[in-house]
């Protein structure tokens, strides 16, 4: 049986539209699940356009009316977009509250278990914000919705498998925050994420937070006091894992098959790795832009991924979007949602 999978729209001033239109145009996605959108009916009739796509818009008010059928995209309406206060490209109070709208239906499907997984187009901080709402993205906003109080962020590129111990923060705020509780929980959960993703025996590596591991606290007390520890009370616990070690040399060895997965302490020190191997140089453009990757949520009570970039404004409209990180997140949500007797064993379904 095939997962069915909702996709939300995101920012409708952004490439969510069209990214998504590109990525239910290929035939392999119906091939592995039934997918859907939660979003606005005219926003993606745009995106078709934008996109030259020969696909059509069925809007529907129910899941029960979709077709799932190839050449056909289902969309949830929740015609809450005006086309004629919509400018693409730009920040919008209108739009971000929509995207919000969306996950929120989105996450009432999933716990209701009319859907099996949700991947997520970008939204826009900013247009949220202008919206009232003050979450700092997806992941806060989905712990919110799902009364989770435990989780974290994992980024998936090919090889590499990256959870982090703190995210949306300043970097000071960051630091404060690396106390043994939340990377022991962390490590915690991505060890059962690791499993329900089919790799029965994960080995974790955790990074330090100072250089050179704090040399013994001659550089910070951070690896002694709270990481260390936390590495170790989950070890008594039978999991796989190793650190703190130095994060300048772990990830080539996390790239090499050494780990299934590495737990940084912060934002950057997570995102730069996997961001160095999604990102393609636009010849036309001349910049660097990601085009791969996905983002997921661990610890919810649903699945949930994501594209692992933002919403572009400067390439919104323009029908240049790329759609691969679109792509890998709906593979993705499907891989792992599907029961675990049925996964590949031991990878990633990106890998």
């Amino acid at each position: 049986m095939k997962p069915i999978i909702g996709i939300t729209m995101g920012d409708a001033a952004g490439v969510g539209p069209e990214v998504i239109v590109k990525a239910l145009s290929l035939k392999r996605i119906y091939d592995i699940c039934h997918p859907f959108v939660i979003g606005d009916a005219t926003v993606m009739e745009q995106a078709t356009k934008i996109a030259k796509s020969s696909s059509h818009i069925n809007a529907i008010h129910d899941l029960k009316d979709a077709e799932f059928r190839y050449d056909i995209i289902d969309v949830v309406d929740l015609k809450n977009i005006d086309l004629a206060k919509l400018k693409i490209g730009q920040v919008n109070a209108m739009a971000g509250k929509a995207a919000v709208e969306y996950i929120e239906k989105a996450v009432k499907l999933a716990l209701s278990g009319e859907i099996n997984a949700i991947a997520t187009a970008p939204i826009n901080k900013e247009s949220m914000n202008e919206a009232g709402y003050s979450y700092a993205g997806h992941t806060e906003l989905l712990a919110h919705l799902t009364n989770t109080n435990d989780y974290a962020m994992m980024l998936v590129e090919g090889p590499l498998r990256v959870a982090h111990v703190t995210t949306h923060v300043s970097l000071r705020e960051a630091c404060d925050m690396i106390k043994k509780e939340r990377v022991y929980k962390v490590v915690k959960l991505t060890h059962e994420s690791l499993r329900s993703m089919g790799i029965r025996k994960p080995k974790i590596a955790v990074a330090c937070l100072n250089p050179h591991g704090g040399e013994g606290g001659l550089f910070g007390f951070e690896e002694i006091k709270e990481i260390r520890p936390a590495v170790e009370q989950v070890k008594q616990e039978g999991i796989d894992v190793e650190g703190p070690l130095p994060a300048d040399t772990l990830y080539v060895k996390a790239r090499g098959g050494a780990y299934d997965a590495v737990v940084a302490m912060y934002h950057d020190q997570g995102h730069i790795p996997v961001k160095l191997l999604g990102l393609e140089w636009n010849e036309e453009q001349k910049i660097w832009s990601s085009v791969s990757g996905v983002n997921t949520t661990l610890g919810l009570p649903l699945v949930r991924t994501s594209v692992d970039h933002g919403t572009a404004f400067g390439k919104a409209g323009k029908g240049m979007a790329n759609p691969q990180s679109m792509i890998e997140a709906i593979e993705f949500a499907a891989e792992i949602s599907r029961p675990i007797h049925t996964r590949k064993r031991g990878k990633s379904p990106l890998d």
